[in-house]
């Protein structure tokens, strides 16, 4: 199947939005990440819970033409898109953090414009929060929306990215999902048909 061929952006100059702008009320911030941010965070916190958040599920639907894959070989990286769902984990940061934390995640995240920041409930063990989740864009080229399983284990078998193969990705996550209990059924699947392809890739 032909590769999709995708600009690799080098950034945004939009400024970090404050909090306010985000409707984040001043205090203590909760992130929640359902993909890299888990074992990867990239900012202070000082606890973190396991959180549900309902109305969307987590997806392998954004392309990824930089750190799991290239501009001519896109990968594919989780977004939260729309139904369902998602476990995952959720960080509080000290308010005195918030500023700096929203500076690296914007960095992180919203270079492309492929994610919307929002707040949603979750559900923690203690406690419902609102946390900053990042939504994927379906306007968004970099969009992949939902592709046949085989297509997707098919990108995440072959690409790789300056931060490694993409298949490293997937099995980093179902790790760290295995460690919270949670067993996502659309990327067991996936990592299912890849070491179909590649039977040694997911060891």
């Amino acid at each position: 199947m032909e590769a999709r061929v995708i600009h690799r952006d080098a950034g945004t100059d939009a400024p970090v939005p404050r909090p306010s702008e985000l409707g984040i009320p001043p205090g203590d911030l909760w992130i929640f990440g359902y993909g890299s941010l888990m074992w990867d965070p990239g900012f202070p916190f000082v606890e973190w819970a396991p959180g549900l958040v309902y109305g969307y599920h987590r997806a392998l639907c954004i392309y990824s033409s930089r750190w799991r894959g290239t501009p001519e070989r896109p990968g594919l990286v989780l977004g939260l898109d729309r139904g369902g769902a998602c476990r995952g984990i959720a960080f509080r940061i000290s308010h005195s953090d918030v500023s700096t934390s929203l500076e690296a995640l914007w960095k992180r995240e919203m270079s492309r414009g492929v994610y919307h920041p929002r707040l949603l409930r979750a559900r923690l063990p203690r406690r419902v929060a609102r946390v900053l989740a990042f939504i994927a864009n379906p306007l968004h080229s970099g969009y992949a929306g939902t592709l046949p399983t085989e297509r997707t284990a098919e990108l995440v078998a072959n690409c790789c990215g300056d931060r490694g193969p993409n298949i490293e990705y997937l099995a980093r996550t179902l790790r760290h999902l295995t460690e919270l209990g949670v067993r996502d059924h659309n990327l067991l699947r996936v990592m299912e048909a890849v070491r179909a392809r590649r039977p040694r890739a997911a060891d």
